[in-house]
C-alpha cells in the first residue's frame, strides 16, 4: 500500500484542501495533481510537494483518484479519461467530490460500475477539521478502504453515511462552514458597530464559535442546555437571543440547511451541458 499512487483531479478550493490533507497522511511524493489552470497545479505541487500531472496519467497510474471537479464538468472530464481506465487491468477507486453526483451515475459516466466512494468534506480539511461524510459502492475492496480512510485521516472528522442522506449532510457540513462564515463575520460587525477594533471583533468571533463547536461535541450537552448556562435571568444575553429570535435567526438556519439541500439535489439531476 506505501507505494499507491493517489490522484487529484480539479484542485479547486475543495481539491486543494483535500490535497493539503493527504500531503500530511502520506509521502506527497506519491500525490499525482491535475487542474485545468497549470499554474495552479504548479503552485500547489510546489507548496506540498506533489507531482504535476495530467489526467490521462492519473487515470493510468493512480490506484486513487479523487474527482475535484465541478458536477456540471464531471460528464466530460469522465468521457475523457474513460478510454484510459477501461484499458487498466489493476484495481484502482474513483473518489467523487461531487455534490449531488450519486455513485451510480459516476459510474455510469466513467463507462463501468467501477469501485466509487463519494464523499462530501468541507474547506475546513486544510486545517484538519473537516466533517466529511461518504459512501462506498458495494464493490470497494477492504484493501481499498484502508487506503481511503488513511488518505484522508489528517482531513478531520469522517462519517460513514447512506448515499441517499449524503445531500442533506452535504447541506449541514459542506454549506455549513459558509452560513458560519457569514455569522463570525455578523458578530464582529456587531463587535465594531460597539466601538471594538475590528481585528480584535473578528478574533473574539471567531474564537467564540470555536469555543462553542468544542463545548457541544466535548459536553456531550444539549446545545438548548449550553446556551441556557450562558442566559443570566434579567442579563444581556438572554436580551440578544430575544433579539435573533424575533428577527428569525433559527428559522432563517433551518431554511438556508433546506434550500441547500434542495439545491444539491437539483445539481445531481441536472444533465452536463455537454451531454
Amino acid at each position: 500500500m506505501s507505494n499507491d499512487k493517489i490522484g487529484f483531479i480539479g484542485t479547486g478550493n475543495m481539491g486543494s484542501a483535500l490535497l493539503r490533507a493527504a500531503a500530511r497522511a502520506v509521502d506527497p511524493s506519491r500525490i499525482l495533481i491535475s487542474n485545468r489552470t497549470l499554474g495552479k497545479s504548479q503552485a500547489l505541487a510546489a507548496e506540498v510537494g506533489a507531482v504535476v500531472s495530467d489526467n490521462a496519467e492519473i487515470a493510468a497510474e493512480c490506484k486513487m483518484i479523487f474527482l475535484g471537479v465541478k458536477p456540471q464538468m464531471m460528464a466530460e472530464m469522465l468521457k475523457a479519461i474513460a478510454p484510459v481506465l477501461e484499458k487498466r487491468e489493476d484495481g484502482f477507486i474513483l473518489v467523487s467530490m461531487a455534490a449531488g453526483v450519486t455513485i451510480d451515475r459516476i459510474r455510469t459516466m466513467a463507462g463501468s460500475p467501477y469501485p466509487v466512494i463519494r464523499i462530501m468534506p468541507n474547506l475546513a480539511a486544510s486545517v484538519g477539521e473537516s466533517m466529511t461524510q461518504y459512501s462506498v459502492s458495494d464493490n470497494v475492496p477492504d484493501d481499498g478502504m484502508a487506503l481511503f480512510l488513511d488518505v484522508i485521516r489528517f482531513a478531520g472528522v469522517c462519517d460513514e453515511l447512506p448515499e441517499y442522506l449524503i445531500d442533506v449532510g452535504c447541506a449541514v457540513s459542506g454549506c455549513g462552514p459558509a452560513f458560519a462564515f457569514v455569522f463570525i463575520e455578523a458578530l464582529a460587525d456587531g463587535g465594531v458597530e460597539c466601538g471594538l477594533p475590528r481585528d480584535r471583533a473578528m478574533k473574539y468571533a471567531a474564537q467564540t464559535l470555536c469555543g462553542a463547536a468544542k463545548l457541544v461535541l466535548g459536553s456531550g450537552k444539549h446545545p438548548g442546555e449550553l446556551k441556557d448556562m450562558v442566559c443570566n435571568p434579567g442579563g444581556s444575553t438572554i436580551v440578544g437571543i430575544h433579539a435573533l429570535e424575533s428577527r428569525g435567526f433559527r428559522a432563517a438556519a433551518m431554511d438556508a440547511i433546506t434550500e441547500a439541500y434542495q439545491k444539491t439535489v437539483k445539481l445531481g439531476e441536472t444533465p452536463s451541458k455537454f451531454h
